[in-house]
């Protein structure tokens, strides 16, 4: 299958942008103070689109009441060890986007943008330009690289915040709103609609492992990264992250992350200070096309392939083979290598699942117990 190769943006430097299941936190164990559970979800619904409403009004109004919730975003990052010639030693300028929101249950005000702004910045070198003009330093910083998200604490009142939405509601088709400060350019808004749904074969480098994208037409340029997306109710379906385009500037195939998955790791990030996630311990193939299935003996090029099992991990201890194709976890089928991964990454630790697995010419069942991602990675870090 093709991969499309993208470009994550901030307003000073593009970045062209393994295993199933890194994750990196400013402030290791830091926890936001929790307050009461939060509700359960209903199930998703498609939104309503705009009806009696005219579409130019319903965009004007939106644009207007959200705005105060924008921000741009100034960091200035560590040194990179990689530098070479005139950049090495020197700080690196990052700028980008990031909407003010709050979560139920947790007790402070925040702001949600990508780890790519402001990673490896430490919050006295990130400045946060409020919509009011108004200059001011988080008090804290979470980070998770593997899903290019980051949250930033405020301590400042009476703050405008926007409300998240519920991005599996979300249809191609529906209008949509791009916040943010591309260029420099404050304030900000362009509009589009959702291209396509779970976009997840693009090439974002080896940090972001975690793909499943909204794809948009709405224009995004570089500065619009962290910057929101949001519907025609005003609530925040997803945050502007990446770009395919081979000019550099918008071609109109523009990425967000969904804000189901934003929320799912900014709340683990506040609440526990890291992110937790499962893993099989298997290198998966980048590719399944049709004539890989017509040789494996497939009807279709559907499932996650599996290339190396890695020893003494979930994976091998279940008896996975290289070669299996993993057609289906639980009672979930597996469309591809990348759904996989996000499948068992948000999994809980200790969990067992069956899987589907086609072997030569034939279905069988394997049992796995998930395992924990960090503790494997920091063993890979341990072993000489």
């Amino acid at each position: 299958m093709k991969r499309i190769m993208v470009t994550l943006f901030c307003g000073g430097m593009a970045f062209a942008g393994g295993m199933v299941g890194s994750l990196l936190v400013n402030k290791p164990g830091s926890q936001a103070i929790a307050q009461s559970p939060p509700p359960m979800a209903p199930p998703p619904q498609a939104y309503a689109q705009p009806g009696s409403i005219p579409l130019a009004e319903r965009l004007e109004e939106v644009s207007r009441q959200f705005s105060p919730a924008v921000v741009s975003i100034e960091a200035t990052k560590l040194p990179s060890p990689t530098a070479t010639g005139a950049k090495a030693g020197r700080p690196v300028e990052e700028s980008g986007s990031g909407v003010i929101t709050q979560f139920e249950g947790i007790r402070g005000t925040f702001v949600i943008t990508n780890n790519h702004v402001v990673s490896n910045a430490p919050a006295s070198q990130i400045t946060v330009h409020l919509a009011d003009d108004r200059l001011v330093k988080p008090v804290q910083v979470w980070t998770d690289p593997e899903s290019d998200v980051a949250v930033l604490q405020l301590d400042v009142p009476n703050l405008a915040v926007a409300t998240l939405g519920d991005s599996d509601r979300m249809r191609v088709g529906n209008w949509v709103l791009a916040f943010g400060s591309p260029f420099g350019l404050n304030q900000t808004v362009t509009h589009g609609i959702i291209s396509a749904r779970e976009r997840g074969q693009i090439s974002l480098g080896n940090t972001i492992r975690i793909k499943d994208f909204l794809q948009t037409d709405a224009a995004i340029n570089p500065g619009s990264s962290g910057g929101p997306l949001v519907n025609l109710s005003g609530e925040v379906i997803g945050i502007n992250t990446a770009i395919a385009s081979q000019s550099g500037s918008n071609s109109g195939v523009a990425f967000a992350i969904p804000i189901n998955m934003v929320k799912r790791v900014a709340r683990q990030l506040l609440e526990k200070g890291q992110v937790s996630r499962g893993y099989l311990g298997v290198q998966l193939s980048q590719t399944l096309d049709a004539n890989d299935a017509f040789k494996l003996g497939l009807d279709k090029a559907q499932g996650a392939w599996v290339e190396v099992v890695h020893p003494e991990t979930p994976a091998a201890l279940a008896g996975l083979l290289a070669n299996d194709v993993i057609l289906q976890l639980d009672t979930v089928p597996i469309r591809n290598e990348n759904h996989l991964i996000n499948l068992v990454s948000g999994l809980p630790v200790g969990q067992r699942v069956r899987l589907q697995v086609w072997r030569e010419r034939r279905m069988m069942t394997v049992d796995v117990l998930i395992g924990d991602w960090a503790a494997a990675q920091a063993r890979l870090k341990s072993t000489p």
